[in-house]
C-alpha cells in the first residue's frame, strides 16, 4: 500500500538544508522513485519554500530549487477546493496560524493524507483536537 503525505514547507526546507529530520524527507523522496510513497504539496507551501530560498540564496538558487521540486515527482496542487477553503479558514481562525499553514493542514484534512512537518510549535495544539494525522520529521 502506498503511503501518502502532504509536504509542509518546513519539511522541504529541512531536506534541502540537510537539517535534523532531513533523513525522513529523504526516505519519502526515495519512496517516490520506487512507487511506495506519494508526496503532495500545495503551491502556496511551495511558494513559502521559494521565498525562503530567494531571501537566503537569491533568485538563481530559488529557481533551481523550483525546477528540482517540480521535476521530482512531488504532486503540486494549485487549486483550492471548497473543502480546503472552508477548512483552512476555520483552522486559521481557530488556531491563529499563517495562511500557508492553514492551507497545508486543510489539504491534509481534505485528502486524509498524513501531514509531513517539523513545525511542533504551530501544530502541537492542532494535533490535540483535529483529526489530522501528523508525521513529524523531528
Amino acid at each position: 500500500m502506498k503511503s501518502i503525505f502532504i509536504l509542509d514547507a518546513c519539511a522541504l526546507i529541512a531536506y534541502f538544508n540537510d537539517e535534523k529530520g532531513a533523513d525522513v524527507v529523504f526516505e519519502c523522496m526515495q519512496g517516490l522513485n520506487d512507487g511506495s510513497v506519494m508526496l503532495i504539496m500545495h503551491k502556496i507551501n511551495l511558494l513559502e519554500v521559494y521565498y525562503d530560498f530567494y531571501k537566503r540564496l537569491g533568485n538563481i538558487q530559488a529557481d533551481e530549487m523550483l525546477i528540482n521540486v517540480t521535476t521530482s515527482g512531488i504532486l503540486i496542487v494549485d487549486n483550492i477546493t471548497d473543502v480546503v477553503l472552508t477548512t483552512a479558514g476555520r483552522l486559521k481562525s481557530t488556531y491563529k496560524i499563517s495562511l500557508g499553514d492553514a492551507v497545508f493542514l486543510a489539504q491534509s484534512f481534505a485528502s486524509g493524507a498524513a501531514a509531513l512537518t517539523c513545525d511542533h510549535h504551530e501544530f502541537d495544539p492542532v494535533s490535540l483536537t483535529e483529526p489530522i494525522n501528523f508525521k513529524w520529521i523531528r
